[in-house]
């Protein structure tokens, strides 16, 4: 038996959170707050659920469309809630960790203000096994891109925090953090295997030439 197939099974269907610009990866966290009340009632069913369902929400991005509720992208990450908490003002705030990624089947006819689609996982069979290293010229190549291209954007990195980061903790939180646009954030995200996300990363920010359009000047940091 692999390590992979020892885990827990996962789940055929799932509650969906569609996040545009937001993704989630395998051993990712995502912190989000809570408040629509669909999605309330979407992390409060997920905690109550049980089997492999229980805790774990999908998070996808919604295509560019007029029409309501938008389409979505056919590739998304199931998240393990693995911190939550309510506030005095009705908001839950819960911490995702990204368990394998999946592709959008059929989306389900439902009952709940929220939506939810079969998931077919049999393309990123490998998502819950420790991931390859990256080579040395690779890793390099994330490093030597992500220095001029936060200087172009008035960002900032914790620079001993990047170079002493593992391969894919760094690959993971600069895909997440960075300001990429939603295609350019799912093209990160679909890559099948850590090297390439790596190689896509380093090339995205390589070819990146100036602000992008809705973000302000901030830090980046690996914490």
């Amino acid at each position: 038996m692999s390590a992979t197939e020892a885990l827990d099974p996962l789940p055929a269907a799932v509650p969906v959170f569609p996040l545009t610009g937001a993704v989630l990866f395998p051993r990712g966290v995502l912190p989000l707050n809570i408040f629509e009340p669909r999605y309330l009632a979407m992390v409060k069913d997920a905690m109550a659920a049980t089997g492999a369902a229980n805790r774990v929400i999908g998070i996808i991005q919604p295509r560019a469309s007029d029409n309501e509720p938008p389409p979505l992208y056919q590739v998304g990450c199931l998240g393990r809630i693995s911190d939550y908490r309510e506030t005095d003002d009705g908001r839950i705030l819960i911490a995702l960790v990204g368990t394998s990624r999946f592709r959008v089947g059929a989306e389900l006819e439902r009952d709940t203000l929220y939506r939810q689609v079969m998931t077919d996982y049999h393309s990123f069979a490998d998502d819950r096994d420790e991931p390859d290293a990256l080579d040395a010229a690779t890793r390099s190549a994330v490093e030597d891109a992500l220095r001029p291209y936060l200087d172009a954007r008035g960002l900032a990195a914790d620079w001993e925090a990047v170079q002493s980061a593992d391969d894919e903790a760094l690959v993971t939180t600069l895909a997440s953090v960075l300001p990429f646009e939603p295609a350019e954030k799912q093209a990160l995200l679909e890559t099948v295997t850590l090297p390439e996300r790596a190689q896509t990363l380093a090339a995205l920010m390589s070819f990146a030439t100036g602000p992008g359009p809705g973000f302000g000047a901030g830090p980046a940091r690996l914490q």
